[in-house]
């Protein structure tokens, strides 16, 4: 009887030694990590899902951080902070992210939106139904006394992208290439994504005329009827690429939005010190579909990153689970049963 309890407790001592040596070790391996908090939607909500699988899945001691796309990716290049931006559209930051990744810098891991995201100037379907024109650039021009700025009427307004944000780059580069200065525009700083999505909303709702830069996938777009303009160009994706997303583009001429490149980027030393953390990443990826009807839900529910972060981890795990490691997963679930 002494020696099965000598040797029970030696047993509980030596697993419990185990687990000490283990847990930080696995916590070690990964180490500190930043991830880039986007003030968009998608962005703070794709950083929450990977701050906490990377927490409770991997041991990573991971923290958001601010973020915004040119600065990000500047400090990350710079600096190599912070470690990750999960969800990055690289068309307003082509050139340095080039750079980066042939400097062994960054590293691009995954798409972030599988299918990519899709930008344009867009105007609400009311005014196109009334006026048709609208839905053609050439058509905004005619009429352009109907986007009257609040600020001064004697101008019309089009409604730009936040600064610091990539789309600020290419949206004023467009302004430019489709004259709107010449037809009365001026180009508008809506200061944040939240100036940009409530001048749009209250524009709608209150059925007045709304023009200017928006993105999908979201659920603005989802809640109101929009229709994205056509610049009469087609698209010419060298040129987008070379001039449109290149700040201070000299000649900047007219094309459509391609697909946007959304991805998940990291730095070097991430990729190199914690190589499971960055094979999570690569396998980590939404569909646009998905993406618009999770994000309605986000919107309806006033759900911040975190809280959204919470509902898809409990209700999508068959999802969640194929990126992750059976190891990993099964730490996940422990720690969403505490939750």
């Amino acid at each position: 009887m002494l020696f099965r309890t000598v040797f029970g407790v030696l047993a509980t001592l030596a697993l419990f030694a185990s687990f000490l040596v283990t847990a930080p070790a696995r916590a070690a391996d990964c180490g500190r990590v930043t991830l880039a908090d986007m003030n968009w939607s998608s962005a703070t909500f794709i950083a929450n899902v990977d701050r906490f699988i990377l927490e409770h899945g991997y041991g990573c001691d991971a923290e958001l951080v601010v973020g915004d796309t040119m600065p990000t990716g500047t400090s990350m290049i710079e600096k190599g902070e912070p470690d990750i931006a999960s969800e990055l559209w690289t068309h307003g930051f082509t050139e340095a992210l080039e750079r980066g990744v042939s400097e062994g810098r960054l590293k691009i891991v995954s798409a972030s939106l599988s299918d990519g995201g899709e930008e344009g100037f867009w105007v609400p379907k009311f005014l196109v139904d009334k006026h048709p024109e609208l839905a053609t650039i050439s058509g905004i021009r005619k009429h352009a006394a109907l986007f009257k700025n609040p600020e001064d009427p004697t101008t019309s307004l089009f409604m730009g992208c936040p600064a610091g944000w990539g789309c600020q780059i290419n949206a004023g580069n467009l302004y430019k290439a489709l004259k709107l200065k010449d037809a009365g525009f001026v180009l508008g700083d809506p200061g944040s994504g939240a100036g940009l999505a409530g001048s749009l909303a209250k524009a709608y709702e209150r059925g007045e005329p709304w023009f200017g830069y928006y993105w999908a996938p979201t659920p603005l777009l989802g809640k109101y009827e929009m229709v994205k303009v056509d610049f009469e160009s087609g698209v010419d994706e060298a040129h987008f690429v070379e001039c449109i997303a290149v700040a201070d583009c000299e000649n900047p001429k007219p094309t459509m939005y391609p697909p946007a490149p959304v991805q998940t980027v990291v730095t070097a030393d991430l990729s190199e010190r914690a190589p499971a953390v960055v094979a999570y990443l690569s396998r980590r990826s939404f569909t646009n579909s998905f993406m618009n009807g999770f994000l309605a839900w986000v919107d309806d529910n006033q759900a911040d990153g975190e809280v959204a972060m919470a509902h898809f981890m409990k209700t999508h795990e068959p999802l969640w689970r194929e990126w992750v490691s059976a190891e990993a997963a099964g730490r996940i679930k422990a720690a969403l049963a505490k939750m």
